[in-house]
């Protein structure tokens, strides 16, 4: 049995992704945080875990720990943006966001590192607030260059084990979340896009399925954004 863990996997991304891990024959553990998952998934788990909090962290890590002696694919999709200007964000603010995007994820990654067959798969969700930047959201941006700088860099920690780190770059998807909003703000958006809409989440799935059938993908921001800001 394969092992895999999906951060943020009980909604949109994360929960296509872990269904797509699941169908391939993993076993897969994921991060959530809200309401309670009640969907009924074979060989998945749903873990109530505050990234924000890294006792939440490594108490999850130790579960894992405590079940599998290795980890063959890793996720890394839990992400959180505070929606305030510039100035209205606090360093508290600010500091809850990297700790969900970045540090828990440098955190799991390590503690896993040495479980981490080779040939295994490390992916990231970044954004493409992270290459485009948006005026309201600075904090969710750098967070996501932060990502997209740290699979960069790891690449150079597995070099020689045939393990491979990527980073998915989604534009807009009709998550949930992005469903909400208005319709004018969603016409704006479309407008921008050459495909004139948001992307599904089964094609935001399907670049995480190439990174992981593919082993000669490795160190590649991966952008599926539908050709946003094309004019």
């Amino acid at each position: 049995m394969k092992y895999a863990i999906v951060t943020g996997g009980t909604s949109g991304m994360g929960l296509g992704v872990a269904k797509m891990l699941v169908k391939k024959g993993y076993h897969v553990f994921c991060t959530y945080i809200g309401s309670k998952f009640s969907e009924k998934i074979d060989n998945y788990e749903a873990h109530f875990v505050d990234q924000t909090n890294r006792d939440d962290v490594y108490t999850f890590i130790d579960y894992v720990k405590s079940k599998t002696d290795h980890i063959d694919c890793i996720v890394c999709n839990a992400g959180m943006s505070i929606r305030k200007s510039f100035t209205e964000t606090t360093d508290a603010d600010w500091d809850k966001q990297m700790e969900v995007a970045v540090n828990s994820h440098y955190i799991m990654v390590r503690e896993f590192f040495t479980i981490i067959p080779a040939g295994s798969r490390i992916l990231f969700t970044g954004s493409q607030m992270a290459i485009q930047p948006h005026a309201t959201v600075l904090a969710y941006g750098v967070t996501k260059s932060a990502v997209c700088a740290l699979s960069k860099n790891l690449v150079k920690e597995f070099e020689g084990t045939g393990t491979t780190v990527n980073t998915i770059v989604p534009g807009f998807v009709a998550t949930p979340w992005q469903n909400e909003k208005p319709e004018e703000i969603k016409q704006n958006i479309y407008k921008k896009t050459a495909i004139h809409r948001f992307a599904t989440i089964a094609e935001i799935v399907d670049a995480f399925r190439f990174c992981i059938d593919n082993p000669f993908v490795n160190g590649s921001l991966i952008e599926v954004n539908g050709g946003y800001c094309y004019k």
